[in-house]
């Protein structure tokens, strides 16, 4: 972090803080942290961890883009009041977001496929109508009403899906609805396109975290503000090349227990005094 940021955040500290009528130590309790801790952050001689900034931006309701990089001195109560209207407002879906979608010759959506080398231009490009018109795009008639939008994923963190599969997704309008343990596409400013699993941590205010969760447990879940994100789509269906394998390990179990069963018997034929 740069020495601008760390004084930004040291003024914005300050600010909110007498905004709200506290002291050091009652902000300190709040944010779980010492005293001191907030003194040097204050003085810019320190910079919060990620955890606490995110624990500062849910406290007063503002985002940590914000937080980082803007000087909120200038604002009064009243500006403060309305950026945090705004806030629930885009969690909502009720602030106005764009989403071009393109329709066939009936009118009826079209599903727009974003391939893995169209994913990086896809962050810029989500609300373009011009960028989501060039996109590939087909129909499945089996998925009924709705807005949807296929992702081919990549990587090996949501094995059994492999790296090439074609996940469709439903767009998300109220972050509200996400569904603790369900799987989404999370289209956000930091990572990119990711499909994961997901548990929401999203405060009615619309400050928090989304916490993402690959269902191969080498790859360690994080958060994610919900303010670095730009789109949801919950996992509907996937397409996929290759075909189901067969558990091996189950295999390997039943031939184990099949030779442990023949064994037994060798050895009831082996007792002493038997015809």
């Amino acid at each position: 972090m740069s020495g601008k940021e760390r004084d930004i955040i040291g003024k914005n500290l300050k600010y909110l803080r007498k905004n709200r009528g506290l002291t050091q130590q009652e902000l300190a309790d709040h944010l779980g942290i010492r005293r001191s801790s907030i003194g040097a952050y204050e003085e810019c001689r320190a910079t919060p961890k990620n955890d606490t900034l995110t624990r500062i931006s849910d406290f007063f309701e503002v985002s940590l883009d914000l937080l980082l990089k803007e000087d909120l001195t200038h604002l009064s109560r009243e500006e403060l009041q309305e950026h945090r209207e705004q806030r629930r407002l885009d969690i909502e879906g009720r602030k106005l977001r764009v989403l071009p979608i393109t329709v066939d010759s009936s009118g009826r959506e079209n599903i727009e496929l974003v391939h893995q080398k169209a994913s990086a231009g896809y962050l810029n490009g989500y609300a373009d109508p011009e960028f989501i018109e060039e996109l590939p795009k087909f129909q499945l008639p089996m998925l009924g009403s709705g807005t949807f939008r296929a992702f081919e994923i990549k990587g090996d963190s949501m094995l059994p899906l492999r790296s090439g599969s074609i996940i469709i997704g439903e767009y998300v309008q109220d972050w509200h609805d996400i569904k603790d343990g369900h799987t989404y596409v999370i289209v956000s400013d930091t990572e990119g396109v990711v499909y994961k699993r997901v548990f929401s941590k999203i405060n009615k205010d619309g400050t928090g975290v989304l916490t993402l969760h690959s269902d191969n447990q080498a790859y360690p879940a994080y958060d994610l503000p919900v303010e670095n994100v730009r789109e949801v789509w919950k996992a509907r269906m996937y397409l996929s090349a290759d075909f189901p394998e067969p558990d091996l390990s189950l295999e390997k179990l039943s031939a184990i227990v099949l030779d442990i069963q023949q064994e037994m018997i060798k050895l009831k034929d082996q007792r002493p005094g038997q015809a």
